[in-house]
């Protein structure tokens, strides 16, 4: 029996994609898993997760990955319509790579508040009948979603790293960080707006944003 295992990281993240990662195990193969130390990848080292992508690749049948750019991600936010935010978007996303996994059977971690309900999301995207799994914290349950969360994260994080690369330092991306809105206060003092590496429909980025617009009216 093929078990998938599907994943996101940078949901949060005001900078840079949303990254959707799949695998696709043979159920006896499972077990491996656990023996390579996977968990939850916020509960590990970067070097850590470094060290278990390839590890984890090899007992992959499957794996697939979706980056999904901040634009992609404003323009859903930003809907008028309900239906269609970021949850849906998700759900869209994980249904993309669980029809390329085609598994007998796919964990998910649940966006959704309401568990079944971000379930159903997926299973309605699906041209293809497979039992869904979906629970919050699936990431630190199941060691096939714990994989996915670490090949998503690694992912992400190399896309991080070329934007810094390009950017200079802004901290983790959260809006939590104060190094983080620093440097959304200076691209807005250099450009007047956001490069298209920013998520400009989160509210902290939009009210930075109107506030710079603010402060330069009294300076005319």
């Amino acid at each position: 029996m093929l078990v998938a295992g599907v994943d996101e990281a940078g949901r949060g993240c005001v900078i840079g994609p949303l990254v959707v990662a799949g695998i696709a195990v043979q159920a006896e193969n499972l077990p491996l898993l656990v023996e390579l130390g996977v968990k939850d990848s916020k509960l590990l080292t970067a070097k850590k997760r470094e060290s278990l992508y390839p590890e984890i690749i090899k007992l992959t049948e499957k794996h697939h990955i979706i980056k999904l750019p901040p634009a992609q991600i404003d323009k859903v936010v930003l809907s008028v319509r309900t239906l269609h935010k970021l949850n849906r978007l998700e759900a869209q996303t994980m249904a993309k790579i669980i029809e390329i996994l085609r598994p007998d059977e796919a964990y998910v971690d649940a966006a959704d508040v309401l568990e079944h309900r971000f379930g159903n999301h997926v299973s309605e995207c699906l041209k293809f009948k497979t039992k869904i799994i979906s629970q919050h914290k699936a990431d630190r349950t199941f060691p096939v979603v714990s994989a996915a969360s670490i090949i998503a994260k690694v992912e992400r994080d190399g896309e991080i790293a070329k934007l810094k690369i390009k950017y200079g330092d802004f901290g983790s991306g959260y809006l939590t960080d104060e190094k983080t809105m620093v440097f959304l206060k200076r691209l807005l003092d250099g450009n007047g707006d956001y490069p298209s590496c920013v998520r400009k429909s989160w509210k902290p980025a939009q009210r930075a944003k109107n506030e710079h617009g603010s402060t330069q009216l009294k300076l005319i």
